[in-house]
Order: C-alpha cells, then sequence, then structure tokens
C-alpha cells in the first residue's frame, strides 16, 4: 500500500490548498505518521475498503474528514463525538489536525479500537478518549455528556442517526451528518423523526473533494427543545 512515488505530504498539502484549510507543518507529520500507521496495520487488519490505492485513502478519507475543521473554529471550546469511527475518520484525522480540540472516538470492534489507541500513542496525543462500544450504551456514554459537536461517517441515515444521538444533545451541540450528492432528499425524508425530538436543519456547507470532483455536503443540526 505504501510507495516511493506517491507523496502523502505534497498531496496532502495540494489538496488543503484547493479547499481552502490551513494546515500546519507539525499537522502535516502528525497526518503522515497516521496514514503511515494506517498502512502498516491494513496489512493484518480490516481497517479500511480493501484495495484502496494511497491517492483514494488520502482523499476519500483524510481530506473528507478535514472538510469538518471549518465547522469546528473554535477547538480549544470544543468537544467532538465521532460515533463509528472505525479507523479514526473524521474524528481522530480533525483531532491530528487541531491537537486543542477534545475528541471522543466511540467504536464497537476492538482490532479497530486497538489501532485508534496505538496511533494517539504513536502521535503523543491528549485530550482524545477511546471507548469501546456503541452509542445506545448509556453506562458507556452517560445522557449526561456533554459535546458541542457530534459527526459520523458510518450512519448513511440522517433521521435515525439523529435519533440514536438526541439523549447526548443540548440545544447548543450540533450534530454533522456528512452526506453525499444525495443530500437533499435525506433532509426532505427527516420528518420521520419522532415529534418528540425535534431537530432544525441550520446549515448546508458544500464541498467538492480536490482530486476526484466528488460532491459532499456537511448537514449541521440542532435541536429544538
Amino acid at each position: 500500500m505504501m510507495g516511493s512515488v506517491f507523496d502523502f505530504r505534497a498531496q496532502l498539502r495540494e489538496g488543503c490548498r484547493i479547499l481552502e484549510i490551513a494546515l500546519e507543518e507539525e499537522a502535516v507529520e502528525r497526518l503522515f505518521v497516521y496514514f503511515s500507521e494506517l498502512a502498516r496495520w491494513s496489512r493484518k487488519i480490516n481497517l479500511i475498503a480493501k484495495g484502496a490505492g494511497e491517492a483514494e485513502i488520502l482523499e476519500n478519507h483524510f481530506l473528507d474528514s478535514l472538510t469538518l475543521l471549518p465547522l469546528l473554529s473554535n477547538p480549544e471550546h470544543s468537544h467532538l463525538l465521532d460515533v463509528g469511527t472505525g479507523a479514526g475518520f473524521p474524528g481522530l484525522a480533525c483531532k491530528a489536525a487541531l491537537p486543542k480540540l477534545r475528541v471522543t472516538l466511540l467504536e464497537p470492534r476492538l482490532k479497530r479500537v486497538s489501532f485508534l489507541r496505538h496511533v494517539i500513542r504513536t502521535l503523543g496525543l491528549d485530550g482524545v478518549e477511546v471507548l469501546a462500544g456503541r452509542v445506545e450504551d448509556e453506562e458507556l456514554l452517560p445522557s449526561s455528556s456533554v459535546f458541542t459537536h457530534i459527526t459520523s461517517r458510518a450512519v448513511t441515515d440522517s433521521s435515525e442517526f439523529l435519533r440514536m444521538v438526541s439523549r447526548l444533545c443540548s440545544t447548543e451541540t450540533r450534530v454533522i451528518c456528512m452526506k453525499g450528492p444525495k443530500w437533499r432528499a435525506e433532509v426532505q425524508e427527516l420528518g420521520t423523526i419522532s415529534p418528540a425530538v425535534s431537530f432544525q436543519h441550520i446549515n448546508t456547507m458544500k464541498r467538492e473533494l480536490p482530486f476526484s470532483g466528488a460532491k459532499r455536503a456537511l448537514l449541521t443540526f440542532t435541536r429544538d427543545h
């Protein structure tokens, strides 16, 4: 998976330039180490889709995750929950880019949890916690938990995701659904959420991934009551 031709650092810088995302050199280096560890561990365990090339991993996992950064403009006072983070996307990628951001990574598969904890140790990150389990687990993730932002790339149905995380949301929490080009249809179907759980769609940030041109939309919701 790792090759001598592909220059992750250069492609990451160029992708962020196109996306107008500012990255410090220390962040570029942390993301490169993360990428290298992902490549090494992927030879032994299933972390991401098999057969993905290096350029595809950079764009579809790292750069796609970093599109969240403009919505985390005050990292010192933000706490992001990433539900079903898998190999750490988007939460750990955002943490590597913004080390002052507080992050909780939720992942039920123990091999992936081991990988996440290894990367956190390798990068020397603090203010990041990995929880092995599911979002419905009240004992693991009490309703009293406070998050400023909640997101996931693992849940395809926005209505279901909002229902799942509603107990963790105050009226100040921003729930960010990372969607593809069919996001408008999902917004129209949001009326299927229980009337007791009322969310308002307050913002849509549309992006194109820099090399493939793939369309993305970040939908932000807040709870009404």
